[in-house]
């Protein structure tokens, strides 16, 4: 279970609480626009809607300029269309400004911990199903649609809360409701005679705004609603990830259950869902956000081993353990980068994300050869029985190479000298994290991230000089690199949606309608038809996941 997160400004979680009560504000809904969040998300929206006004400015724009063939008009319209594409440029940047805005979602505490990276939800706008809905009802089940009117709030209702959910159980459970009261729609309106696009024609098409990049999609699919929700919910638990406390042990084991479930949503999307309208939604931006989720897991593994690390500084075996944890998370997050850096994903993702994987990569490389040196200052000789194994940590020399010796010196003076070779390119590594640090506008922002580096930087020099004798002039060999091992992987957890209870909303609709026999015959989705700005495309859809949502009528 995902612990209630604490609220957002002061008395903010007492006020929610007193609207829920009312009956005011559907239990796990934030309407608070004073907090942080709450006004971080008001702006993304605002944001959001700006770029779609300036898209179509600029479609139109481009039609007259490919229809017209007066001069005097093509070059008015070209000064146009310059102006609209700075204009969507400097939008796109305020709003990689706040996706790149990390500190927003980390928590107040007493400890310094590295700041992780949250993903937004994708905004909707408010959706009017009313006439649709009844005209569906009367024309397709020969029902009286105004009799539905109840029914058809009560949807509204719940599809507008999930638009300002909770960071909580509360808010994650409201996102799971409205997922399998999907569920329940879409087998209550699909016949086979008539496909899933078809038969919600005539509703308004949902508009789900990309959480990267801003530009709106629509598709007359319920199955694009589904994958937008599914993709809220693993949005939602990188949040409440981010915002737990990391410097206590409870912190962490939270932040990594929630960074896993975010890994399954984004898993079990990417595996379901393809021919997406958003590039958030694309297989290959899936992929990523699954890899960086379970590096931030890996992460939080790391930090909740670092803080048992003080109770024995001197355990040899206990800081060479720390070095490989260490290792294990910056290989997830080079590997991450790597993503990040290969087009098409390269094109959406904002620059402050990449330069952060890149320097976690670099300060957590630099950390696993400190900790390698203390565990060779200052840890104790170990059992030669316990030597072999703990060579291996050090044995990161190419396969070719020759061999050197002994990997872990057991003379106080050769320790020395290996452990000062470490420290060398622990110095060097977190050099370079603040080089990248610096190179980054919005990163510059992030005081916590900038004291974190630099306190590691000064931490490695401490050290350093202090193995640095006066009458030592030799050379300090090249340091292996440390072998990457964890003792806990990460992974993925699909969300269960059989955990919230909830009931068909349109119970009274008939079950059989227009040679609808039963579950039988329900049809897959495959094979329908996805409209998006005049475009039709193959779709492949979000099914309803056996075991994991509302059971479909008998």
């Amino acid at each position: 279970m995902v612990p209630e997160g604490r609220p957002d400004g002061a008395g903010a979680g007492e006020e929610s609480a007193r609207l829920q009560a009312a009956g005011s504000v559907r239990k796990g809904c934030d309407l608070l626009a004073n907090s942080q969040h709450g006004c971080l998300q008001s702006r993304r929206a605002r944001i959001h809607q700006q770029i779609n006004r300036e898209l179509r400015m600029r479609t139109g724009a481009e039609n007259l300029y490919r229809a017209t063939s007066n001069a005097r008009v093509r070059e008015t319209v070209a000064l146009e269309l310059s102006y609209v594409n700075s204009s969507l440029q400097l939008l796109k940047e305020e709003l990689e400004g706040l996706d790149g805005n990390v500190d927003a979602n980390q928590p107040q505490s007493e400890g310094i911990t590295v700041p992780m990276i949250p993903l937004g939800l994708k905004e909707t706008k408010q959706l009017d199903w009313a006439t649709p809905l009844k005209e569906l009802i009367s024309g397709h089940f020969g029902e009286d649609g105004a009799s539905y009117e109840a029914e058809i709030r009560e949807l509204e209702d719940l599809r507008q809360a999930t638009r300002t959910p909770s960071r909580s159980e509360a808010g994650l459970e409201l996102l799971t409701a409205y997922y399998n009261q999907l569920c329940f729609q879409e087998a209550r309106f699909v016949t086979p005679a008539r496909s899933l696009g078809l038969l919600f024609h005539c509703l308004t098409r949902p508009c789900r705004y990309d959480s990267l990049t801003g530009v709106p999609a629509q598709q007359r699919a319920l199955a694009f609603e589904k994958g937008s929700v599914l993709f809220n919910i693993g949005a939602l638990h990188t949040q409440i990830g981010a915002r737990q406390d990391r410097s206590c042990p409870e912190g962490t084991s939270c932040a990594v259950e929630a960074f896993q479930r975010a890994a399954g949503a984004f898993s079990l999307l990417r595996e379901n869902f393809s021919h997406a309208p958003s590039p958030d939604m694309s297989p290959a931006s899936l992929s990523m956000l699954e890899q960086l989720m379970t590096a931030q897991a890996q992460e939080c593994v790391f930090e909740g081993l670092s803080l048992q690390a003080p109770v024995a500084p001197r355990d040899c075996l206990a800081q060479l353990h720390l070095a490989q944890e260490a290792a294990q998370v910056a290989a997830e997050y080079r590997l991450v980068h790597q993503t990040m850096a290969q087009p098409p994903v390269q094109d959406y993702v904002p620059f402050p994300w990449t330069t952060l994987v890149h320097v976690k990569a670099e300060y957590f490389r630099a950390l696993a050869h400190y900790h390698a040196a203390l565990a060779l200052c200052d840890g104790a000789p170990v059992a030669e029985a316990e030597l072999p194994a703990l060579e291996q940590i050090f044995l990161g020399l190419p396969v070719s190479s020759e061999p050197r010796g002994p990997a872990l010196p057991q003379e106080q003076e050769e320790r020395r000298k290996l452990g000062k070779a470490h420290l060398k390119r622990a110095i060097l590594g977190q050099e370079e994290a603040l080089r990248l640090h610096a190179v980054c506008r919005a990163l510059r922002r992030v005081d916590l991230l900038q004291v974190v580096l630099v306190q590691a930087l000064r931490r490695s020099l401490a050290k350093y000089s202090e193995l640095d004798l006066e009458d030592d002039f030799c050379e300090a060999a090249e340091a292996p690199d440390v072998r990457p091992k964890t003792r806990r992987r990460p992974e993925g957890r699909a969300p269960s949606f059989s955990r919230v209870k909830v009931a068909d909303i349109f119970h009274r609709l008939p079950r059989t309608a227009g040679g609808w026999q039963g579950p039988s015959t329900w049809p897959e989705e495959r094979g329908a038809s996805a409209s998006r700005c005049g475009e039709t495309r193959p779709f492949s859809s979000l099914p309803s996941f056996q075991g994991a949502g509302p059971r479909r009528p008998a």
